[in-house]
């Protein structure tokens, strides 16, 4: 009888890989990246460990939006203030912080507990095509599709 393989952070190998966003549709780009980030995409993914990649992704600025998202998706947040709903649409974001949009984006697809803030934190998001990872040696990523 076979035992059932489960990792653990002592045989968890853990790869850099950048990602370009350039030309890409927020969405599709967005899963694949949590994909890596969770580590669905490796045969010993265990879902209460953190098998996952580091991912950076550059070129967030020129990222896509189909259809009429630039101005009918809209991003809240809430101060806890009585009022204090704040509005931004997906548009505006993009042109004032294209980082944000990506960041928000994929870490909405983790799941919402420790262990999904544990695998954010391995998300790297830059708006230009310059990043401050080379020392770990990072491997291109092609998306599918």
């Amino acid at each position: 009888m076979r035992q059932t393989f489960m990792a653990n952070e002592a045989n968890i190998e853990r790869k850099w890989f950048v990602v370009d966003a350039a030309g890409k549709t927020l969405g599709r780009l967005s899963t694949e990246v949590a994909t890596l980030l969770r580590g669905k995409h490796k045969p010993t993914f265990t879902p209460h460990v953190d098998s996952g990649d580091y991912v950076i992704v550059i070129n967030a600025s020129e990222i896509e939006l189909t259809g009429k998202k630039d101005s009918q998706k809209v991003y809240y947040r809430h101060s806890g203030h009585v009022g204090g709903i704040k509005s931004v649409t997906a548009g505006e974001l993009r042109d004032k912080n294209p980082m944000r949009l990506l960041e928000t984006s994929i870490k909405g697809m983790l799941p919402k507990n420790p262990l999904g803030r544990k695998q954010g934190k391995k998300l790297f998001v830059y708006g230009g095509a310059e990043h401050p990872h080379a020392a770990q040696q990072p491997e291109n990523y092609e998306l599918r599709g």
